[in-house]
């Protein structure tokens, strides 16, 4: 190969990553709702939703646009409504994590690539009036992609689509455990008319 097409190959190389550099990250994205779903509607008298507070179990290395925690939280406040009755319910989020880890070093005409992960889990324990367990549904899913490692704005797209994703699988996988383990407890939805159901309590998420 001449110099002169040396040359001009390796300008075009660092102008493409200048290109891919300059690439501003997405700003961030708010939770998918899950509000436009039918409620699951329990009969208790309050439901609690507590956030993991372990470091370890919201383990979430950037850049996270969507934050695993917050979607798990936000699907049980759409989800879940106190129907009335003498017991309580509580929302716990388990596990919510997104991590990284190289899968690819990539070269001159290959970009490098990571592998993504996102791991949620949750569980949802519903008590009498005189405190003993009347039940409980558990769920967990884990969503994991291999994605280019260029710019920064592709590293928070990937980030995104994956926890969007883990997301929805919990939902539907949350509604399955709730409706298997505990059907007795599960209301119709009110019908036109009827008092809404109070709100999910929800406990303030750390400070970090």
């Amino acid at each position: 190969m001449s110099l002169s097409r040396r040359a001009a190959l390796s300008a075009a190389l660092a102008a493409a990553a200048c290109g891919r550099a300059s690439e501003p990250p997405p700003p961030p994205s708010a939770p998918p709702s899950y509000s436009h779903l039918t409620p699951l509607r329990l009969a208790v008298g309050r439901i609690e939703v507590v956030a993991a507070t372990d470091p370890a179990a919201t383990r979430t290395m950037p850049p996270a646009p969507l934050v695993p925690q917050d979607v798990v939280l936000t699907m049980a406040r759409d989800r879940l409504a106190a129907g009335g009755g003498t017991a309580n319910a509580r929302f716990r989020v388990q596990i919510a994590t997104l991590t990284r880890e190289g899968a690819g070093a990539g070269g001159v005409f290959t970009t490098a690539t990571e592998r993504l992960t996102c791991t949620l889990r949750c569980r949802l324990e519903v008590v009498g009036e005189d405190g003993s367990p009347a039940g409980f549904a558990e769920a967990e899913v884990r969503r994991a992609a291999v994605r280019p490692a260029g710019s920064p704005a592709e590293r928070t797209r990937a980030a995104e689509e994956i926890v969007r994703q883990a997301g929805n699988d919990l939902n539907v996988e949350f509604e399955y455990q709730m409706r298997r383990n505990l059907r007795a407890l599960i209301q119709a939805p009110p019908r036109p008319g009827e008092a809404v159901p109070p709100p999910v309590e929800a406990e303030p998420l750390p400070r970090t």
